[in-house]
């Protein structure tokens, strides 16, 4: 019997990596995937993406429904944590024990996940975990992305890091050879942050254009409007 597991999912590559694995691992079975959106502005937490955009993506997977997270602005720990912990108890009611995550080589934040999920008789699982922080195991987990046929746009990122042009640009092969060496190929730090709008999960792509872009708080924004 395959065991039911919640995914974590920003819309970003790190998240659909996860999940790609999940989905090709006959262990498990995918309920759900949480999604934590900004209610003020109507976006996702950090990255930025309209949740019109997010819904649409996860329409046109077609794996699981999308369950949100809804915070307010400039959330405390505190009301993150009680946010998640109010949409989990539905699936722990109904014996969901797992929630899958896209993390790759952070402790402290693999170690805080395990601890507030502990709190709920939960387990994170780490599908894309590697604990190396080598530029080339990075670099490997972009090419199982690539290869696998996803595409990914970079949304947002750390001002301290990329410039301003990165932003609305389509993450390839060929980016990746004029990122500066000190940004970790998968921006695991934060440096940036991306769209998936196209892959092997995709039964059509996710259509868009490009917006504006905006800086925010030291972070370069560009904005994806929908296309019918």
């Amino acid at each position: 019997m395959k065991t039911p597991v919640l995914v974590s999912w920003s819309g970003g590559k790190d998240s659909a990596l996860a999940l790609y694995r999940i989905l090709h691992d006959p262990n498990w079975h995918v309920v759900g995937l949480l999604c934590t959106i900004s209610q003020p502005y109507d976006r996702i937490t950090m990255h930025g993406v309209r949740r019109v955009l997010l819904e649409q993506q996860v329409a046109a997977m077609n794996v699981a429904p999308m369950i949100p997270i809804f915070l307010p602005r400039d959330a405390s720990n505190e009301v993150y944590e009680a946010a998640w912990a109010k949409a989990l108890r539905p699936f722990i009611a109904r014996g969901v024990r797992h929630v899958a995550f896209g993390d790759i080589f952070l402790e402290d934040i693999r170690a805080y996940r395990e601890q507030q999920l502990a709190k709920l008789d939960m387990t994170p699982v780490f599908p894309i975990w590697t604990g190396s922080r080598r530029r080339s195991d990075s670099l490997a987990l972009l090419d199982e992305f690539w290869n696998a046929g996803f595409r990914t746009r970079i949304v947002c990122l750390d001002a301290r890091h990329l410039g301003p042009e990165w932003a609305g640009r389509e993450l390839t092969p060929e980016a990746m050879q004029e990122l500066p060496e000190a940004v970790d190929p998968c921006g695991e730090h934060g440096e940036f942050h991306t769209f998936v709008f196209d892959g092997p999960l995709f039964r059509h792509p996710v259509r868009h254009r490009l917006g504006r872009r905006v800086t925010r708080r030291g972070f370069h924004f560009r904005d994806l409007i929908p296309l019918p």
